[in-house]
């Protein structure tokens, strides 16, 4: 199935869906809104956080009933614009709400908001608050990062054009390290609202011959990770890790931008390392596949315009696709990655047709769903955009639009982590994916 690209646009769930899944008791936010709020909205919305508001206490939470619902119904919230018609639907960091808890929601706020039983209400999260509030996301799971790599401060100044900072940070590095977690983060809430995004390039002397067995490219190690807001690390899949020789850097490059006030920005790289002596097997790669035929200087948008762009990508081994990132900007309205395999089948592995460029996801396959593909698959980028003045987000749909770096100009292109494998390897974890199937479909109910 190919995207719509010319109508792309947001369709709202039908609210009758969401009623045939609605709880018949009362709803009350201390009984079943309040858990939904703490598994899926207090990340952002809380105190010290980059929502807007908090919804952790009632009281916090029921000026907002009205907005809620409609950011709800037509699941602009929680930020997770996947495709839920088409494609991969099962992630590991899928945010997004069930239909049956947007039916709660939404039945809450329909029956005027009550607030329910005080006892009802679920012990509060210990949220880090202060300095701490930027918490580190891999830290229940591992701990304070192994190693952290700080830039020094730029100062943004109020007003001014985008700056694009790009310092050298030695990693401090003495010996080989293999990677399991990578995370970046401004190290304020204020930092976030200047920084763009963040690159991080790991820098370091490599045989090139070793480089291209795992898949990458002579110019070494290459991207190391890329940040924008909505984005909470990477983890890598298990027996899987991206490696870091001695006497490595951290080459970062930060876009930043003014907005009305001076802010000091800083960034930090927290790296999770595998424990001492355990090498895993598979080496990930981190590429930037252009959804522009020719590469970046292919984009072409007139004005007042709808357009669509395609690039192709052909695997120079076999892998595993890790995840699914869309970058564009402000007139950017959805992307898809489709595999063309090498007997001609084509599938859709996933669809985004509601961009925001207030939230870029990095949307994370599930183990047993992360596709496993041949030497010589292509993968197909498309991207659409739409720079009509029915897009609420376009600046000027009087401009011709072309790539360029700056919010106002357009990108098309998707970050996607690869794990590239010998053939012999790529038929092995086929073998395994179907065993599990046959194990799980053997322990359903019948």
């Amino acid at each position: 199935m190919r995207p719509a690209f010319a109508s792309a646009l947001l369709v709202a769930w039908p609210v009758s869906l969401f009623a045939q899944t609605a709880p018949s008791h009362p709803v009350t936010f201390t009984k079943d809104i309040a858990p939904i709020f703490q598994s899926k909205c207090e990340s952002c919305h809380r105190a010290d956080s980059i929502a807007p508001m908090s919804l952790v206490t009632y009281e916090e939470a029921r000026p907002w009933a009205k907005a809620i619902r409609s950011r709800v119904a037509s699941r602009q919230m929680p930020p997770w614009h996947i495709d839920k018609t088409v494609g991969i639907q099962q992630f590991k960091n899928d945010r997004s709400l069930s239909d049956a808890q947007v039916a709660t929601i939404l039945k809450w706020v329909d029956m005027g908001a009550p607030m329910g039983d005080p006892k009802d209400m679920p012990a509060p999260i210990a949220w880090p608050t202060g300095d701490q509030a930027q918490a580190w996301t891999f830290a229940e799971q591992f701990g304070a990062p192994d190693l952290i790599i700080k830039t020094p401060t730029y100062t943004v100044p109020a007003s001014g054009q985008d700056v694009w900072f790009k310092p050298v940070v030695e990693t401090g590095i003495t010996e080989a390290r293999w990677v399991r977690a990578i995370e970046i983060r401004p190290t304020t809430v204020a930092a976030r609202k200047v920084t763009h995004h963040t690159l991080a390039y790991l820098k370091q002397d490599e045989p090139a011959d070793v480089v291209r067995a795992s898949g990458g490219d002579e110019t070494g190690a290459g991207l190391f990770m890329e940040w924008a807001v909505g984005k909470q690390g990477e983890l890598m899949r298990p027996n899987s890790g991206k490696l870091m020789l001695p006497g490595s850097k951290i080459v970062f490059e930060e876009h930043l931008h003014s907005v009305g006030e001076e802010i000091p920005s800083t960034i930090e790289l927290g790296i999770y390392f595998y424990p001492k002596g355990q090498e895993p097997k598979y080496r990930q790669v981190l590429g930037l596949f252009h959804a522009i035929a020719g590469g970046a200087g292919g984009l072409d948008i007139p004005p007042n315009s709808t357009t669509v762009h395609e690039g192709f990508h052909v695997m120079p081994k076999a892998g595993r696709i890790e995840n699914f990132q869309a970058h564009m900007h402000l007139r950017g309205k959805g992307m898809s990655m489709e595999a063309i395999l090498p007997n001609g089948t084509v599938e859709m592995l996933s669809q985004i047709s509601n961009y925001s460029f207030n939230w870029h996801n990095n949307y994370v396959y599930a183990d047993e769903a992360a596709p496993l593909l041949p030497k010589g698959t292509v993968l197909r980028f498309t991207a659409w955009h739409d720079n009509t003045a029915a897009n609420k987000d376009n600046p000027d749909p009087n401009q011709w639009v072309g790539w360029g770096d700056r919010t106002v100009d357009e990108m098309a292109h998707a970050w996607v982590n690869i794990t590239y494998m010998s053939d012999e390897d790529y038929k092995a974890e086929v073998e395994k994916r179907k065993a599990a199937r046959v194990t799980t479909s053997a322990q359903q109910p019948q």
